[in-house]
């Protein structure tokens, strides 16, 4: 695809569907470079916000690392940068999803939500590097990287379909079951930052630990996952006897998979003592199973073309209004 700005103002059902990816695979990566920071000691790297580095004898401190700043500023400051690659994709998305608002009105604002997301994003950030890296604003931030990675998963099934009303794919009890094992994913996901916050990966050797004991909050986390893990085999048993659509239940399948290869990974990770890199792949499972999860979520409905048109002929009007 080449980007240019006849691409973004006349955008086809591809570019969109691309941009819609793009913004998947920008929220997760940011997941991960935040993670990098926290593992690699560096989240007070930049000891101060929004400058990187507090000015000496009444003068201003600097937006970038210098002097005495050492490798754990460049990580820092490396992640703060990719902050404007993320809005830069973020606006792109925003114009592309504008351009086709007369026949999908759903898809700009969903984009508009997305970008805002990031300031917000980025004041939380301040927020923990203000407060010496309290382990529950370090959490909140995580699990708001969580939600965009959520919504960003909607705004690409959302391209891909039409804007005529929602029907059910399933009975309300699949339904019901299908959301509850949502629910359940968020839940581990949440204790997930409330163990780390026990732990040892605080971001920086001097930072808060959340006092929390790590055995009985990892137990507590183990808990919650096995009854995922439940809730996910039932949604695999339960769309299997109802004959459910092919989409749902590769979905769900996907979904328990992921969830095995993120308990493994887990289990490994606790008994060899945390070791970076296996928590940074945890971390790259945790952005996997809300994703998977929220997918699952989406084929229990689908919608079927209503006066609102697809992106397809979104794309002809755009094209034959050139």
């Amino acid at each position: 695809m080449t980007l240019g700005l006849d691409t973004l103002w006349h955008p086809t059902a591809r570019v969109a569907r691309r941009f819609a990816y793009l913004t998947l695979a920008a929220n997760v990566t940011i997941v991960l470079t935040g993670g990098a920071v926290r593992l690699t000691g560096s989240g007070l790297g930049c000891p101060t916000w929004p400058e990187c580095t507090e000015g000496e004898n009444g003068r201003g401190g600097s937006f970038v690392p210098h002097g005495e700043v050492d490798i754990h500023g460049v990580i820092e400051f490396g992640n703060r940068l990719l902050t404007f690659g993320l809005s830069a994709v973020a606006i792109a998305t925003f114009v592309v999803m504008w351009r086709l608002r007369s026949t999908r009105p759903t898809l700009w604002r969903l984009a508009l939500v997305l970008g805002l997301g990031i300031p917000a994003q980025a004041l939380i950030g301040g927020l923990t590097v203000l407060t010496d890296l309290n382990p529950w604003i370090v959490a909140g931030h995580l699990l708001v990287s969580m939600g965009l990675i959520s919504l960003s998963v909607l705004l690409v099934r959302r391209v891909g379909e039409p804007d005529g009303p929602a029907r059910p794919t399933v009975s309300p009890a699949a339904t019901a079951l299908v959301l509850a094992t949502y629910a359940a994913t968020w839940v581990v996901v949440y204790l997930g930052t409330v163990v780390t916050g026990s732990g040892p990966h605080a971001g920086d050797e001097d930072a808060p630990r959340n006092g929390l004991d790590p055995e009985s909050m990892s137990q507590l986390h183990t808990d919650a996952v096995f009854l995922l893990v439940g809730l996910t085999i039932g949604c695999v048993l339960a769309m299997r006897a109802l004959d459910a659509p092919r989409d749902l239940q590769r979905a769900v399948r996907w979904l328990l998979a992921i969830e095995l290869a993120q308990g493994v990974v887990g289990v490994v990770q606790y008994a060899t003592d945390l070791p970076i890199a296996l928590v940074a792949l945890h971390l790259l499972g945790a952005s996997g199973v809300v994703a998977a999860a929220t997918w699952a979520v989406l084929q229990t409905r689908e919608r079927q073309p209503g006066q609102r048109t697809s992106v397809s002929t979104a794309t002809a009007a755009n094209s034959s209004a050139r």
